[in-house]
This record gives structure tokens, sequence and C-alpha cells, in this order.
């Protein structure tokens, strides 16, 4: 007769060898510790680490800023569930990260909000390292950010350069705005126009406004996409403790599923009605980005790419074109309204290089310096994001003395970088002159390898579209300054308070605008 072991003993036997494998491994773990201990930070519970800390101290990005004060310390271990979160703010650690031990830091979390925006990681940004991840990134650097298609859409980026100054000029004898500007809208609806010309080639999904600005259709969408940026990484417990995601204690999941409706139930549509127009022979002249990754083909001529790809690649390309450049240039906006002799020192470049009988463009910004620097210095001041996007480490290593382990999501303080007072001084002041180096030629750019501050990140998951967002950031900047006065309606300076959820300006800027050039030039542009 056959003797079987009882389903009971195989699984207690397998019970004791899974805690015996645990005790071995914590012991192996130990032994590197007692020689370099993990960062700094709070104990934790077993098992669940600084779960309920997180959960308690919303939102969590303002409790580890505290933490990192209390401690003093540039380094940061918390450990959430089974995962250790490293947050640095200093230049010299970050390098570290990024730039000398890059190799083992360029991963991605495996979590529920990185896997539901990349539609199961088939993107490029928010994949963890893999074939997967080489084959997009290739694609998004060769095919869609190279330097032929940089020019070949370039006239695209121009069309929506002259609409914004169309918009604004439109607000300033409108009597019902009385010629006050939201510049966050502004400054959100060009990057959001610009990078939906550049995908899909539309500026509008529905008929927009009159007044050039967005409709119902293009406000739920840019609701969407920053509600998504908001949500991503966002400390959820999910993206800590899996086992809860069905629970989604937080509610982040369902906020982040609706995000994602109201951004593809727009995009979907064109991207399945263009492929059915290459498939049947209709649309022979590519014009724009998704043309190109529906026509890609693999060395059998079959398609390199999925729908589901293409459709979840342009939602990354998306969010990755409509926060930064738009944050930063509200906030610049706002300082230089309160400094009126630093905004009357870029207009003076501006009149200088470009003249008012012309509209600055893309190819004046190499000498646009002070306009740039003044970009530059809200990037630095004013991040869009506590955090990058996290790495995470694919093996146990040292990093200054502290042991990191594999699995560790490394997360760079924005804020930490740019207002750290050992690397710039007066920190808090807005002085876009620190970034020019006078007496040379130096040109100012917009990134920072020395990881300094953060505007574009670096290393092999650096921002592989730095060119695309310093050009919008320029371009809209310059256009803001050389075709408007900006004044505050009742001419009080403006309150420059981060929100407490986030790290917007707490009340969108609103500011009167004056046309400061010759009427001729906007009424060109009235004309298209």
């Amino acid at each position: 007769m056959e003797n079987k072991t009882s389903p009971y003993l195989q699984f207690s036997f397998l019970l004791v060898l899974s805690f015996v494998t645990i005790i071995i491994c914590k012991w192996l773990s130990s032994k590197k510790t007692k020689t370099h201990p993990l960062p700094p930070g709070p104990l934790g519970y077993p098992i669940i680490g600084c779960l309920p800390q997180m959960l308690n101290n919303k939102p969590t990005f303002r409790w580890i800023d505290k933490l990192m004060q209390d401690l003093n310390t540039e380094i940061v271990c918390i450990r959430l569930g089974s995962t250790h979160v490293i947050t640095v703010s200093s230049p010299e650690l970050a390098r570290e990260f990024l730039k000398n031990q890059d190799s083992i830091f360029a991963s991605r979390p495996v979590c529920m909000s990185g896997k539901l925006v990349s539609n199961g990681y088939v993107t490029t940004v928010l994949s963890p390292v893999g074939d997967q991840w080489k084959k997009m990134r290739r694609i998004l650097v060769t095919e869609v950010l190279s330097s032929h298609m940089y020019r070949w859409l370039h006239e695209k980026r121009c069309e929506e350069a002259d609409h914004l100054i169309c918009y604004i000029y439109n607000q300033c004898d409108n009597p019902l705005t009385n010629g006050l500007v939201n510049v966050r809208i502004a400054a959100q609806h060009y990057c959001g126009n610009v990078i939906r010309r550049l995908t899909l080639n539309k500026r509008f999904f529905g008929r927009g406004m009159e007044n050039g600005g967005p409709g119902v259709e293009e406000e739920e969408h840019v609701d969407g996409l920053f509600t998504i940026l908001s949500y991503l990484y966002g400390f959820t417990i999910s993206d800590y403790a899996p086992w809860l995601e069905i629970l989604d204690f937080d509610g982040y999941k369902k906020i982040l599923q609706e995000s994602m409706e109201n951004v593809t139930k727009y995009q979907n549509p064109e991207i399945d009605k263009r492929v059915e127009m290459w498939t049947k022979g209709v649309r022979k002249v590519k014009e724009d980005i998704l043309d190109v990754l529906i026509n890609l083909k693999d060395s059998k001529n079959n398609p390199l790419l999925t729908i589901q790809e293409i459709k979840a690649q342009i939602v990354e390309i998306t969010l990755a074109a409509v926060d930064n450049p738009s944050n930063a240039i509200e906030w610049a906006m706002a300082e230089l309204i309160n400094q009126p002799n630093i905004l009357l020192k870029a207009v003076k470049e501006l009149d200088h290089v470009v003249g008012r009988n012309r509209l600055v463009q893309e190819s004046d910004l190499p000498k646009l310096n002070f306009v740039k620097a003044c970009a530059k210095e809200a990037f630095r001041l004013h991040p869009v994001a506590p955090f990058n996007v996290p790495h995470v480490s694919t093996k146990d290593t040292i990093v200054a003395g502290y042991f990191i382990p594999k699995g560790s999501h490394v997360f760079l303080s924005r804020s930490g970088l740019g207002r750290n007072p050992n690397v710039w001084k007066d920190p808090l002041r807005y002085n876009p002159e620190r970034h020019i180096v006078h007496n040379t030629s130096s040109e100012v750019v917009l990134s920072d390898n020395k990881l300094n501050m953060m505007s574009f990140s670096t290393g092999r998951r650096g921002c592989p579209a730095i060119r695309l967002g310093s050009t919008m950031t320029g371009v809209l900047l310059a256009r803001l300054i050389q075709g408007f006065t900006w004044t505050m309606p009742d001419g009080k300076s403006i309150d420059l308070v981060e929100l407490h959820e986030n790290m917007l300006m707490a009340k969108p800027l609103t500011a009167h605008a004056t046309p400061r050039l010759n009427p001729q030039i906007y009424m060109q542009l009235m004309k298209y």
C-alpha cells in the first residue's frame, strides 16, 4: 500500500521550513548590520514597522521631513511593513545612490499604485528593471525623444505657445475677468495642450472655450493627471502591505482608479480610432508620437507594441509633461511679481535679446540666461513634489557607512536638496542670480547633474525628456514675461504659502495682465 504524507504534515513541514529560513536570513542580515548599521530612524513595531505612524501622520512627507529634522540627519530609514524606506536630503548621499551605485538602485517598486498607473508595468518610467523596461526605454529614447523627433514636433510646440498668448490676451480686455488671469490654469493647460498635440495631435478633446481656454473635457483630463501624480507612490498602506489592497483602507486605490478613468476615457478612444485608421490604410502620414508608436515594427515586420502598451505609454508621457513646468512657472511668476526688481531684469533681458516686435521663440532660449535662472530657482525652492520617483535596491549594499538592504525604497527629498543650508546660501530666499556664473559664457541649464537640487532626475532612471521639459518651461515663462505686464489687483504682495497636503501654492496665482507688445502682434495670432 502506497505511503502518503498527510496534507497537515506537509503544511507543518513547510511552516517550520519557512520559519527557519526567516531566522537564518535575519541572522545573516544582522551579521552585516553589526558592522554597518541601518540609517537612523524610528524603531517601529514587529512585522508592521511604522505603518501606524504613517497612517496617523498625513501627509506622510511632512511627517518624514519633521522626523529628519528631529533626528538632525540627512538620511533616515523607516520600515513600512517589510520594506525599508530610505529618504535622503544630502547631495553627497544622493550622488552615491544615483551616480556611484546607480546600477544597484536602478529599479522601481512593485506596488499597488505603480502597477495600476503603468497598466501592469508595461511602460518606461514606472517599470522595474527587466526586459520590458529595456524595450520601452529604448523606444522612448530612440523613437519618441530623439533629436529628430524634437525638431519634427517643433511647429506644434510653437502653435501652443502662440495659443497661450491668445488665451491670456482674450482675458485682458474681457469685462467679465477684468484682466485677471489664473496663472495656474494658464500654465497647467499650456502644458496639457502641448503634450496632447505632440502625442495625439489634439489641443482639445471637446470644443474648448471661446477665449481659447480649456473646456470641461480638458479640465477633467488635467485634474485626473494631477490627482494621479498626487497619489502615485503616495504612501498608501497597500503599497507596503499588499495583502490589504482589497480592503483599500485609505481609499487611495479607488481614487487612482477613478482618476485613471478620467484620463483614459479621453485618450483611449483616440488611440483606438487611430490604430483602426492605420490598419485599414486610411491614414498614411505620420503626424505625432502616437503615429510613430503604432508603426514601430519588430524584426519580422509585426507591430512592436501592443495597443495596451501604447495606451499605457501615452498616459505615462502625458503625466510626465504636465506638472513640473507648470508648477515651477506659477511659483516663479508669484516670486517675480513680489520682487519687481527681479522681474524688471528678466523683462530687460527679453527686450534686449528679442525686442518688442516679435514673440520670443525656442531659438532664443540659449541667450536668455536670466529668464532660465528664474525658472531654475523656482525648481530649487518650490519643487512640484516632495520626493522623486523611488528607486529600489537590487541587492544589499553599503552607502556612506550604512547598510541598505535589498528591496529598500530610496526617495530623494526635493525640498531637502534644494533648501539644504549646507549647499545653498540663504536657501529660503528666491534669488535667480545664484545660478548665473558671471564673466563666463556658461549657459544656464535647468537640470543639475550634481543633485544639489532636483528639477529633472538623473542616472539610468533619469528623465529622458529633459530637453523637452526645459524647452516647455523656458518658453512658458518667457512668453508670460514678454507678452504681458503682471501686477496684483490690490497692490499687495502674494502670500507664498504651500498647501499642507502637497507642495502647490495654497491659493492659485491670480494676477492682472496687461499687453506690453505691439497690438499688431496679438492681432496676427488671433487670425489662426
